[in-house]
């Protein structure tokens, strides 16, 4: 089949890599949330050879994620698992670092909630979590743009923008937010860091 594509991925891709050099620099098995087309699982993959990168979607995406995969066949890129929150059970398997882009804005409100919580939960002590997306923060949107998106997913039956302060809530006391930095397209990453 030809592979998904996102522009947004394209655009995206190289700032993302830029902040994961750093804040993946100690990890070394990363859990990536929501692989989408399977653009960035591929750039990252390449651009950080000391992780191993695994995959999760939806078992509908897989076919497009495995698409990408198969052209470049990275061997510290693993296929894709099947993960929807709130149905799927997070992975076992020894992750001390998780990675998603624009899921949290897409998803309800529950499963944000559950997402946080199970990262904190998978995550070992000095574990890292990057979340890359477009968020509320102080109660305010980044921009006139990003409000009306917001408001766009809603009345498409999607979740809308969450607040860094609920994501701060939900992850409860052990995962802390420790960098907020600033990315093109008035999106944000931020950076979590499981606690001793």
């Amino acid at each position: 089949m030809s592979k998904p594509f996102s522009q947004a991925c394209e655009n995206n891709k190289a700032p993302i890599l830029a902040v994961l050099r750093d804040a993946f620099e100690q990890a070394s098995n990363v859990l990536e949330i929501g692989s989408g087309t399977g653009q960035h699982a591929v750039h990252f993959a390449a651009g950080l050879p000391h992780l191993h990168w695994q995959t999760s979607d939806v078992a509908e995406h897989h076919q497009g994620i495995n698409a990408w995969l198969s052209e470049l066949s990275l061997p510290n890129l693993a296929g894709p698992i099947a993960l929807r929150i709130g149905e799927d059970a997070f992975p076992q398997n020894g992750y001390d670092a998780v990675y998603s882009a624009n899921t949290a804005h897409i998803m309800h409100t529950h499963e944000v909630q559950l997402m946080m919580a199970g990262i904190a939960n998978l995550l070992p002590a000095g574990g890292v979590f990057c979340q890359y997306g477009p968020f509320i923060y102080q109660n305010a949107f980044s921009s006139a743009s990003n409000e009306a998106f917001h408001f766009s997913l809603l009345e498409r039956g999607l979740g809308g923008y969450k607040s860094i302060e609920q994501l701060t809530d939900w992850a409860g006391p052990s995962l802390q937010l420790t960098d907020i930095i600033d990315m093109p397209a008035n999106n944000l990453c931020l950076i979590w860091r499981k606690q001793d």
